[in-house]
């Protein structure tokens, strides 16, 4: 009988097995060393044991001489040529594979008829099975090793190692790796599936065998390039699961399994495939259900240390619910509990699993009722946990949430009974703190409107008409109907049980009508849409009447609820996260394809962010704008073109130029378009007004930015309607033709001069010098008309001479100006408004003329003096000398300095000449000024008022003499004016005259901050805005009034707060941070002004969020900190704590915090104080080391004695004030009564009143004198008291006569010690005398 093998630890133990004394099992007796044969010998060597193998029969692997070849050629496998290894491994695998079926066969062999005795027999048997299982186990066990071998050599690369020597060689192609291990696992694998029972004496193999098999298998999963090969892989999962299912092989198993989720991330998916074919393959769970339970045992604290293995095995449970969602359905209750876990990772995991389980498990409609309940209730459950999670409190998981929810609308797992409660959940997570929240919720929004079961039109119209039209024919149906609302959450729940639909498919009634709402946004004609026009079909009985106006108002309610949502997206429009920006923008799309209620006007507010940095953000916006306006139709895209243009204000217009700009320049606007837009222009489409007549001129000077040849075509038209009779009726018409005429190339311009120069400046002339525009149009068309002149006319001063002069007889006449008297008076003040207004914008215009003539004047000289460089390279060197003659003198620089006095000269002679001679604006600015003067005419016109005050500012604008004349009066007018459009004017004014002259205005800094605290919105708006620009481009110092825009920050005025949070966010990178500098001295003047305490904090919230630096932060410590030795005031030493508590403290901030600890400790005895400081101990707590967190604990221990001491010393300080004072009061007492005492006396021997002695008086005195003491002072109090409270009821004078013996005893016996009691009776009586006198 052979020795028994038994698997090894490893190959090498085999040898180390020949020193035992242990007979009966396998071990190598002879190892030959296979590096030390010649390849010749190898090759002979390898060819004895492959015919050894092919010649005997199947149990010669048992011969130890064949053993020992055998194991020397797989322990130095990797050293083998190609041909050398292809027949040792073709050799075992065959023989290997022949032995496979004799052992199935080994029990049904015929009995021999010569054998002998039944024990015989038996005995034989024995041995047979005995062979045929060493057999088994040995050529397991080296084909095992011949795969580990190669795959540790790098077997996959197919490297071979060619032998110097040796004339038969196999060619290398023969010997193909990935085949042979292929074929090897498979055959390891079938091996298995056998009747393993016959060798082994029971239903389950040896647990040395599986251990072996099952241990080397798993390693296999350890190398990715292996689980590349399908078939290895395939059969690797094989070998796992038949283990694991078949042989009961599971705890080992499993703990195998869980070891590599937990190293490896690569083999999530593997393992998943090799669980899910064990189940499939023997209907058994089991190796699933152990891995579930085995995890679900973990402690949820040991994922929160080891992440990488908590995302693994998260993945895992996913890959699991994936491909066995009823088997872990029924075992979900083992992992619900991780929900309380602290690993983010596991619940997200969680999360994914439900949701593969809400879509995958419950979809067959087979079974008991009873268990279709259990199912059902089981869903639900799982849905309910879902809606719960997304309020958990980690990002990641919310986030995860919210995409399971979007992967169940896709595949229509949601109920229409659940879909608002889902759009509810996702409408609420736009407003969470975490971007990523914020996506997944976008994402799950615009899948919802994708895949909704309501319809492709989503208009809250539409449906509450349809509903209404339903509701009607319901009551027709049923007249005895309660009047209880029809809509009922169990009813819509019952559409879905009714219809079979348990895996949550949105079929019901309305998927009976619409059977074709795909994933498409675009509107199809079916009976839903049919549903939403006025006619109302039959739909059947009563009950499904009921059941579609239930779906009816599930559908209101969702297009209600993703209406709702619209003032949020335009919040998110201005979020800093790009991602929120591009995924509002896709969602505005997709609501506007549905036609939700208010999504086209959230989408103009997409327009300004095409001014955006960010060019993701720019791209999204332009491709959004074409998918939305820019459709195949040329008319339908101008008319949409049109409709924006129209209604769009400044804002969204400016943003609509540079969109259209950029799509000329792309192409993206044909030209077929832009004949379009003509059409409208010209009136050639029906049905044009004059004001799309207006919005298609508007968009084609848009295009013209681009392209100027787009108007040169139609110039007559553009003058004939622009200016003809169409412009009454639209007076904006106007307005756009002179932006257009401004637009025209150079040649155009030329080509208009030409052919209708006179005609078009006549008409000009007439628009603005004549009556025919409406008052609140003809400011904005003769703005645009002189600029148009100035723009086109080869010598626009004299047209405008000629306008000034025009306008000014209009209003005082051809002698106005030399009548003073009557100017005031006779003048109409519109008329005299327009003058100004053209008089004002002719003298800027004039003052950009001036500036563009010097720049020319500048670019021909730069253009010269380049082609003289030009030239003197080229080789023409005969004026080099006198140029750098030239040069040395300084001629170009002379003539530089040349053109800027004349250049200023132009500029100044614009208001004020230098000579005596005055121009026309130099006439008017006097009188101008005068006028603005007159505060009693400018509050009678407020018209007048405000375009004098233009006008006026204007002309400061471009005069620095006359700026610096009126500069008084403008500051009294922008703070005294009643209009609000005065103020405001007057306060942008100021912007640009402090970019113009900010010596000027220096001074009046603080006069200009203080507009910030205007009662108007419009001018604090303003304020803010022109304060921004000047200090954010370095126009004006940050000086000590920034504390007034800080106050900004929480103005009452929304839009206001912003702006101010805007310009400190964009100051706070400028340089070096200049709010750290600012910080302190804000801090000091808020403090002293008249402000809620809220809003301080707030402010200074706001402010200590925009400092980051961590040096900064511990510079602030300090200096906040000094800041309570000069202050005194409890609410400051309230506020400076606060700031403290507010800042990030590091380790060099405590231990400054606590070094200074003598310069605050004066203030600790307040509570509010005490509060902050125990806030930024525990902020401190938090981050810091062991070493410094016991300073921080020593630190809190001596603030809570000191604060304690203080207390205490306050409590007796003001005890020991309380007491003083009533000793005080006292003294104060004693004092009065001897001044009361004397002046008795003296009256006493004024009146010379006769007083009768007493001895009875005095002996009663003397008898009780020292037992009187102690009562002294209660008696005279008590006596004091009786005679003020019966004063009120006596209304004559008081005279007692018992009191006057007293008083003579006390008089004849001052030195008594009985006085002070006999003066405590007299006293009293006497002031009551005094006081009724």
């Amino acid at each position: 009988m052979s020795p028994t093998f038994i698997f090894p630890p490893n190959l090498a133990a085999l040898e180390q097995q020949d020193s035992g004394d242990d007979a009966s099992v396998f071990s190598v007796q002879h190892s030959t060393c296979i590096s030390s044969l010649r390849p010749s010998d190898l090759e002979e060597f390898v060819k004895g044991i492959s015919f050894d193998l092919s010649d005997k029969e199947l149990f010669c692997v048992e011969e130890q001489d064949v053993f020992d070849r055998i194991y020397s050629l797989v322990k130095c496998f990797g050293d083998l040529t190609p041909g050398s290894k292809l027949n040792i491994v073709e050799s075992l695998r065959s023989n290997f594979s022949v032995l496979l079926p004799n052992i199935d066969s080994l029990f049904r062999a015929p009995a021999s008829p010569a054998s002998g005795s039944g024990c015989g027999d038996g005995g034989g048997m024995l041995d047979r099975v005995n062979s045929h299982r060493n057999a088994f186990k040995i050529y397991t066990f080296f084909l095992i090793h011949v795969v580990l071998s190669q795959e540790a050599a790098g077997g996959s690369s197919n490297a071979t190692k060619a032998l110097p020597s040796g004339r038969k060689k196999h060619p290398a192609s023969s010997w193909n790796w990935e085949a042979q291990r292929g074929r090897i696992l498979i055959l390891i694998a079938n091996s298995l599936e056998i009747n393993l029972s016959l060798l082994f004496g029971s239903s389950d193999p040896d647990e040395n065998y599986l251990s072996f098999v099952v241990g080397n298998s798993l390693s296999m999963f350890e190398n990715p390039t292996l689980l590349k090969d399908a078939d290895a892989k395939e059969a690797l999962c094989r070998i796992i699961g038949t283990c694991a299912t078949k042989y009961h092989y599971l705890a080992q198993s499993c703990a195998s399994i869980l070891h590599l989720l937990h190293k490896h991330d690569f083999v999530v998916i593997h393992l998943a495939d090799a669980v899910a074919w064990a189940e499939k393959k023997y209907s058994d769970g089991s190796l699933c259900i152990s891995l579930i339970r085995d995890i679900g045992r973990t402690n949820p604290k040991d994922y929160v240390k080891d992440t990488a293995g908590a995302d693994n095995i998260g993945r895992f449970l996913v890959e699991l619910a994936d491909r066995l969602p009823k088997l872990i359905s029924t075992n979900i209750g083992l992992l619900v509990p991780h929900f309380g876990g602290e690993s983010y990772k596991i619940r997200n995991a969680l999360v994914g699993v439900l949701g593969k389980l809400v879509a995958k498990a419950f979809n067959d409609i087979e079974g008991e009722v009873s268990t279709k309940s259990i199912r059902l209730r089981t869903k639900q459950a799982m849905l309910e946990i879902l809606l719960e999670r997304a309020r958990d409190v980690s990002a990641y998981t919310r986030s995860r949430v919210l995409q399971v929810w979007a992967e169940l609308c896709e595949e229509h797992s949601v109920t229409i009974g659940l879909w608002n409660e889902v759009a509810v959940v996702a409408a609420g997570r736009l407003e969470d703190k975490s971007a990523i929240v914020r996506k997944s919720a976008l994402s799950l929004l615009i899948m919802m409107l994708q895949h909704n079961p309501f319809g492709p039109q989503l208009r809250v119209a539409s449906f509450e008409a349809t509903l209404k039209e339903y509701t009607k024919k319901l009551n027709e149906l049923e007249p005895n109907r309660s009047s209880e609302s029809v809509l009922d959450a169990s009813h819509l729940d019952r559409v879905d049980s009714d219809t079979g639909n348990e895996d949550g498919d949105n079929d019901g009634v309305l998927k009976k009508q619409d059977d074709s709402l795909t994933d498409s946004c675009i509107a199809q004609e079916d009976e839903q849409s049919t549903q939403m026009d006025s006619s109302v079909p039959d739909v059947g009985n009563l009950e499904q009447t009921r059941t579609l106006i239930a779906s009816l108002e599930a559908g209101l309610r969702f297009s209600k609820c993703i209406s709702d949502t619209m003032p949020t997206l335009v919040q998110l429009m201005a979020s800093s996260s790009a991602t929120d920006v591009e995924n509002t923008i896709l969602l505005l799309m997709r609501c506007k394809q549905f036609q939700i209620d208010g999504s086209e006007a959230c989408l103009r507010k997409m327009l300004p962010l095409v001014f955006s940095q960010d060019k993701s953000i720019c791209e999204a916006v332009e491709n959004a704008f074409v998918t939305i306006y820019i459709t195949k139709s040329p008319l339908e895209t101008a008319k949409n073109l049109i409709t924006l243009a129209t209604d769009s204000n400044i804002g969204d217009l400016a943003a609509l130029e540079f969109i259209v700009n950029s799509l000329v320049s792309k192409g993206d606007i044909s030209t077929s378009t832009v004949s379009s837009l003509w059409d409208y222009f010209c009136f050639n489409v029906s049905g044009t007004s004059a004001e799309r007549s207006r919005g298609a001129l508007s968009v084609l000077c848009m295009a013209a930015k681009s392209s100027a040849d787009i108007l040169s075509s139609h110039l007559q038209d553009i003058i004939d309607i622009g200016f003809g009779r169409w412009a009454k009726v639209e007076p904006l018409l106007a307005r756009t033709a002179c932006i257009a005429l401004q637009r025209l190339s150079p040649v155009d311009q030329k080509n208009l001069l030409t052919n209708h120069g006179s005609r078009l400046f006549g008409v000009l002339d007439g628009l603005i010098t004549g009556s025919w525009i409406p008052e609140h149009i003809w400011y904005a068309a003769a703005d645009k008309a002189i600029s148009t002149i100035y723009a086109i006319h080869p010598s626009p001063e004299t047209l405008a001479a000629d306008l000034i002069i025009k306008s000014h007889n209009s209003v005082f006449g051809v002698d106005g100006l030399q009548n003073d008297n009557n100017v005031l008076t006779t003048a109409q003040a519109t008329k005299l408004s327009r003058f100004l207004f053209v008089i004002s914008h002719v003298a800027m215009n004039q003052l950009v003329y001036v500036e563009s003539c010097v720049r020319k004047i500048q670019k021909e000289k730069a253009k010269k003096e380049k082609l003289a460089a030009e030239g003197q390279n080229a080789g023409s060197n005969g004026k080099t000398k006198e140029d750098d003659i030239n040069a040395e003198l300084g001629v170009a620089a002379t003539e530089d300095a040349v053109l800027d006095i004349l250049s200023e000269r132009a500029e100044k002679e614009i208001v004020s000449s230098a000579s005596t001679e005055k121009n026309l604006i130099g006439y008017c600015a006097p009188f101008l000024s005068k006028l603005c003067r007159n505060f009693s005419l400018m509050q009678k016109y407020p018209e007048l008022q405000a375009s004098g005050m233009l006008a006026l500012c204007r002309l400061m604008i471009i005069d620095a003499n006359f700026c610096e004349a009126n500069l008084q009066l403008l500051f009294t007018v922008v703070e005294s004016a009643p209009s609000e459009t005065v103020r405001s004017n007057c306060t942008i004014a100021l912007g640009d005259l402090a970019v113009r002259f900010p010596n000027l205005l220096e001074p009046w800094t603080e006069n200009m901050y203080s507009r910030l605290h205007d009662p108007s919105l419009s001018v604090r708006k303003n304020a803010v805005l022109v304060l921004s620009h000047l200090i954010l481009n370095d126009m004006m110092k940050v000086k000590g009034h920034i504390n007034e825009m800080a106050m900004r920050l929480e103005d009452e005025d929304e839009r206001i707060s912003n702006l101010a949070k805007l310009f400190f966010h964009e100051l706070s990178k400028k340089g070096n941070n200049p709010i750290y500098n600012l910080l302190p001295d804000i801090l000091g003047k808020l403090s002293n002004q008249d402000l809620k305490q809220e809003s301080f904090f707030n402010i200074m919230q706001f402010l200590i969020g925009s400092i980051k630096k961590d040096k900064q932060m511990e510079a602030l410590v300090e200096k906040l900190c000094h800041r309570f030795s000069g202050v005194t005031d409890a609410r400051q030493w309230e506020n400076i704590s606060y700031c403290l508590s507010q800042l990030s403290f590091t380790d060099k901030g405590i231990k400054k915090l606590i070094e200074l600890f003598k310069v605050y400790e004066h203030v600790l005895s307040n509570d509010v104080v005490m509060d902050h400081f125990r806030s930024i101990i525990n902020k401190g707590k938090k981050f810091a080391k062991p070493e410094l967190k016991a300073c921080i604990e020593e630190f809190e221990g001596k603030v809570d004695k000191f604060h304690i001491d203080k207390k205490e010393q306050e409590l007796t300080a003001r005890n020991a004030a309380a007491h003083q004072q009533k000793a005080d009061a006292m003294k104060n007492i004693t004092l009065d009564e001897k001044n009361q005492e004397e002046s008795i006396e003296s009256e006493a021997a004024e009146d010379g009143e006769v007083m009768d002695p007493s001895v009875d008086g005095t002996s009663d005195v003397s008898i009780n004198e020292k037992a009187s003491k102690p009562l002294e002072s209660e008696e005279c109090s008590h006596a004091s008291s009786q005679v003020i409270q019966s004063e009120p009821y006596d209304d004559d004078e008081v005279k007692s006569p018992e009191f006057v013996p007293k008083g003579t005893a006390k008089q004849r016996a001052k030195k008594n010690s009985t006085s002070v009691k006999v003066e405590s009776h007299a006293a009293p009586v006497r002031v009551t005398r005094s006081r009724r006198r």
